[in-house]
């Protein structure tokens, strides 16, 4: 009998980072940590805007979703990261597997989609400051936040059900840490073309037009910047946009890099290594950029102690 779309296989084995040796410790340790402090800070954030009174504005209302997000993708990747470590390598089922990519997912197309914006709200505090009460309502902010939430869990859903469909028979080994796209399109033995072109007319607007909209942004901001006379001002405008752009810097550079650019089967190691910036390094160091040279923050942080 021939069934189309069967999956043959239930579970699906992570690799990981192979030949770790006396490594194995130390680098789950430092993993351990790296988690434990990722989420501390994304929570401490979140609690922070949540309960600060002069924290309640747009920018520090974006920043919170940031830490939201940060804390999704992390805590979804983390767990399995630690477990391959230290097991040299993990078993899912392929329906956990298939959940796992669907968050990480959610995460990732919402981030992209804040990051832009991030940008619009910094565009028209410097270069419209006087309408910007009116224009970032409360009401206009929510919108801008339920959207990208939307589509991400919606494009997610469309993503998971194609990967869903594939046909994996015998292989079920990934060379990863977790359970990314290329992975599993990798393992299937049936013809995947057509989830490819789905996939590129899927995701391609969802990394190009945040990377536009950033842009457009931030060359409208350098022209007002140019403007400003006093070098106090300047310096004020450009500190309030620098987080940001290291944010935004670091983001679309290894996602670009990983989803992008046509994976290759001899750079597998070098993707990993990507990936783990991008899953590890990011969720960990967007709290600390955001918070280092803030002092509303960092007032509403000293506040938190005292009380």
């Amino acid at each position: 009998m021939n069934e189309k779309n069967q999956t043959w296989v239930s579970e699906i084995v992570l690799l990981g980072f192979q030949n770790l040796h006396n490594f194995k410790v130390p680098l789950f340790s430092l993993f351990l940590l790296i988690y434990i402090l990722t989420v501390w800070e994304n929570v401490l954030i979140i609690v922070l805007v949540a309960f600060s009174r002069n924290l309640h504005s747009p920018m520090y209302f974006f920043l919170q979703q940031l830490s939201l997000t940060d804390l999704l993708g992390s805590s979804d990747i983390g767990p399995t990261l630690l477990q391959t470590v230290i097991n040299n390598g993990a078993t899912m089922s392929f329906y956990g597997c298939l959940t796992q990519l669907y968050f990480w997912g959610c995460s990732g197309i919402f981030e992209c989609l804040l990051l832009a914006v991030m940008a619009y709200d910094r565009y028209v505090a410097i270069c419209i400051p006087l309408r910007y009460t009116s224009i970032m309502t409360h009401r206009v902010c929510t919108k801008l936040v339920v959207i990208p939430w939307a589509l991400g869990f919606g494009i997610s859903v469309i993503t998971v059900k194609l990967t869903g469909t594939l046909e994996v028979c015998d292989q079920n080994t990934i060379n990863h840490f977790f359970c990314d796209v290329f992975p599993l399109v990798e393992l299937s033995c049936s013809d995947t073309f057509s989830l490819q072109i789905e996939a590129f007319f899927l995701f391609v607007p969802i990394i190009v037009f945040p990377v536009v909209v950033i842009i457009v942004s931030y060359m409208c901001i350098a022209h007002a910047i140019l403007k400003i006379v006093s070098h106090t001002g300047r310096q004020k405008a450009f500190s309030t946009c620098s987080s940001h752009l290291a944010v935004v810097s670091m983001f679309y550079g290894t996602i670009i890099a990983i989803y992008v650019v046509p994976p290759r089967k001899d750079l597998q190691t070098i993707s990993k290594v990507l990936s783990l910036l991008y899953t590890v390094g990011t969720p960990l160091v967007n709290p600390l950029i955001y918070s280092l040279r803030n002092k509303d923050l960092n007032i509403a942080l000293k506040n938190l102690k005292v009380n």
